[in-house]
């Protein structure tokens, strides 16, 4: 049974933090920006030539992705000087979109692309990639960086982790079948909103060909030592054994095989669609902060900017599995005591920690079919 909505009790850290505290996550959309800028130059001259539209979905405050749109920008207005240009900005609902607007514009930590170019239209929408974001055949670039791994909805709890990567039998199953069909449903709405020969540049978290994924390439097993800490707490009675199991993270990291299955099977609804996978390959982006360690040397300074780039995601969801029964307050304090736990532990023993980013670079286009 499904218990927890895509939509419902899941936020990145707000107040602009969110860009803050992930510098990884800029890392990687750095790495990606060749491929968009590849995507531009394939597009057709009379494409862009009314209009360019770049949709950014799963932005969160939209820091993250602010030099690569400048440098997306500028490759349109080398080839179409005066097209309007068109960023649109989505986000579940629940995003704080004021961060995003700030970043956006020029008011928070950021240098804005706005002060460089003329008719560039920042655009702002609450509809997440599960629903079509824009009309039909309207999108040249679409592009998404580090989100769709988050699953529309919680299958189920899993009775002996916190996420996917430790589950097993049914309950790994029903996630796996849940990642599949929810794949499909983002890339069917592509597909109607990309214009014939538009390009998707997909940055997704997934699992390697070597068996690697966020925060496992070696040392430290970042999702074991989040349950790890949770079921120390159960143990200590700090949290009940139903709490414990609500901290299950909607994700799922898919593989190569399985991001490629609906773009390359000619019976897949997707394929029919129109949509070719042009690209894929998986990255691997080193984690900063412990590479930053690597030069310094100061287990209390990783320690201390390691965690808030773990928390920038995951707050929320535990925060939330947490007993409505218990105050807003203790239900803080539990997880003020998780993360004191989990900065403690990589102060003490700093070797091995780190958030490496896996993730599979796709390139797709809209063929007319």
């Amino acid at each position: 049974m499904a218990t927890r909505g895509h939509s419902e009790g899941i936020t990145m850290s707000g107040g602009g933090l969110y860009s803050l505290a992930t510098i990884g996550a800029k890392h990687v959309i750095d790495a990606a920006t060749p491929m968009v800028l590849d995507a531009i130059a394939s597009l057709s001259s009379e494409s862009i030539a009314d209009g360019f539209t770049l949709s950014d979905m799963g932005t969160a405050d939209a820091g993250t992705s602010l030099t690569m749109v400048a440098s997306a920008i500028e490759a349109v207005r080398a080839r179409a000087p005066q097209t309007p240009i068109s960023i649109v900005y989505s986000d579940q609902p629940a995003n704080d979109f004021n961060a995003l607007i700030a970043n956006v514009y020029g008011l928070g930590p950021f240098e804005t692309y706005l002060d460089r170019s003329e008719q560039v239209y920042p655009l702002v929408s609450g509809t997440t990639f599960y629903k079509q974001i824009l009309p039909n055949a309207t999108v040249d670039i679409g592009f998404s960086a580090t989100a769709m791994h988050w699953l529309s909805s919680k299958v189920c709890n899993i009775s002996n982790h916190v996420q996917a990567v430790g589950a097993a039998g049914e309950e790994l199953e029903k996630f796996r079948a849940q990642a599949a069909s929810d794949w499909r449903q983002i890339l069917l709405h592509r597909a109607a909103e990309l214009k014939p020969g538009g390009k998707l540049v997909l940055i997704n978290f997934g699992c390697d060909e070597q068996g690697r994924y966020l925060g496992n390439t070696g040392g430290v097993n970042m999702f074991d030592n989040f349950n790890r800490i949770w079921r120390s707490f159960l143990e200590q009675d700090r949290i009940t054994h139903a709490e414990y199991e609500n901290m299950t993270l909607p994700q799922y990291y898919n593989t190569l095989e399985e991001f490629s299955a609906p773009l390359t099977d000619p019976d897949e609804a997707v394929y029919r669609a129109g949509l070719r996978l042009d690209h894929i390959e998986t990255r691997v982006v080193k984690c900063p902060f412990a590479e930053a360690f690597a030069e310094h040397g100061d287990a209390e300074r990783f320690a201390e900017s390691y965690i808030p780039t773990i928390r920038s995601w995951n707050e929320s969801i535990f925060f939330n599995g947490l007993s409505d029964r218990r105050s807003p307050a203790e239900r803080q304090q539990i997880i003020e005591d998780y993360y004191a736990t989990y900065r403690d532990m990589v102060r003490d023993s700093p070797a091995g920690h780190g958030m490496d980013y896996v993730h599979a670079y796709m390139v797709i286009s809209k063929i007319t079919v």
